[in-house]
């Protein structure tokens, strides 16, 4: 089964034709869908639409938000609810065609878990096109993923891809740079952008910043996630030396200034005993913060693996802790029936011949 997930924003005039391609596409490849809407805090009549489509195909699945709360939570919402072992999401104002399904799905059955669409030729103002190219290359640069366009919503997953990255806030779209982080493997192909047809882009200028902040996130975080005081650590060490240095440095010259025919310096006067102060400071701090974020990502990491298995051999090998874990089980069931046996025995003794 394939599950195309698919998040909606006041796309009631798009939902339609969209569930109209999705259905053609299937037919003509036989695939077996699962079609998730979300509706992300529609104010139009999206949501009648998806009741209405849900009632008609039985393939069909809508969810519903209380309010808007953002790509990222609609796609873990409509990931949640899918069900195949190979997902698509895709926008729903009808710019992503369903016809490149095969596309995908043929790269990804090369091998590859995650496949992102490029679009190659897009139907997009300048405005939009040239900020989207920087950062498709700076995110390239700097997490070494080297995708033409992450920002594409027109990707196919894995189903383990999944079930191992988190989303939240707006990092949706690095979901391919978190995967790759896990060990998964990313490809793309070129795929056709459609110009919009009905209503209006949800995303301005604004996007740019938060674009560059969320940039800066997952680099921390699949660099540094579960090491974070390598980072912050370094840092307080570098402020400390530079600090330590400083104040040494003052005190050669405090001493110098002091023997005769010297100018005598007094280092209150002086504006490097403060930076000298001010970088002790800094270093201290960030070395304390260091600290913390250690304990809090021990804490965290009890509930959760970071590492990621491709497979097993056949059959999965049992660690020497389960055995034993296994066989105290059993043991201490065996003593439990044992003694519930005995119990019921010396309760409801068997009635003596003499009785009848």
């Amino acid at each position: 089964m394939i599950s195309v997930v698919i998040p909606t924003l006041d796309e009631s005039e798009s939902l339609e034709q969209l569930h109209r391609e999705l259905d053609e596409v299937a037919k003509q490849n036989d695939y077996e869908l699962q079609i998730i809407f979300v509706d992300d805090g529609s104010t139009d009549d999206t949501w009648k639409l998806i009741e209405r489509l849900a009632a008609q195909d039985q393939r069909v699945l809508g969810i519903r938000f209380r309010r808007n709360f953002g790509k990222a939570a609609a796609l873990s919402a409509g990931f949640d609810a899918a069900e195949g072992e190979i997902i698509i999401t895709m926008d729903a104002d009808l710019q992503d065609d369903p016809g490149e399904f095969p596309l995908l799905l043929a790269k990804l059955d090369q091998g590859f878990d995650v496949v992102s669409g490029w679009k190659q030729l897009r139907y997009d103002p300048w405005h939009k096109v040239w900020p989207s190219r920087v950062f498709n290359a700076l995110v390239g640069k700097l997490t070494g993923v080297k995708l033409h366009d992450h920002n594409c919503g027109l990707k196919c997953y894995r189903r383990d891809v999944i079930h191992e990255v988190r989303l939240y806030g707006e990092l949706h779209r690095f979901v391919p740079v978190l995967a790759a982080s896990r060990g998964f493997t990313v490809g793309e192909v070129v795929i056709e952008h459609r110009p919009r047809v009905h209503g209006r882009s949800k995303y301005g200028w604004s996007r740019i910043p938060k674009g560059f902040l969320d940039l800066l996130t997952v680099q921390f975080i699949t660099r540094f996630g579960q090491r974070p005081q390598h980072w912050l650590g370094t840092a307080a060490l570098i402020s400390l030396a530079v600090g330590l240095f400083g104040m040494f440095y003052l005190a050669v010259v405090w001493c110098v200034s002091r023997l005769p025919g010297h100018v005598a310096v007094h280092l209150h006067e002086t504006a490097a005993l403060y930076y000298s102060l001010v970088a002790m400071l800094i270093g201290s701090q960030l070395l304390a913060i260091g600290f913390l974020a250690e304990m809090i990502a021990s804490l965290v990491s009890r509930d959760s693996d970071h590492f990621s298995v491709k497979e097993h051999t056949s059959p999965e090998p049992t660690s020497p802790a389960k055995e034993a874990t296994h066989s105290a089980a059993t043991h201490s069931n065996a003593t439990s029936s044992n003694a519930s046996t005995t119990e019921a025995d010396t309760t409801n003794p068997p009635e003596s011949k003499l009785d009848e």
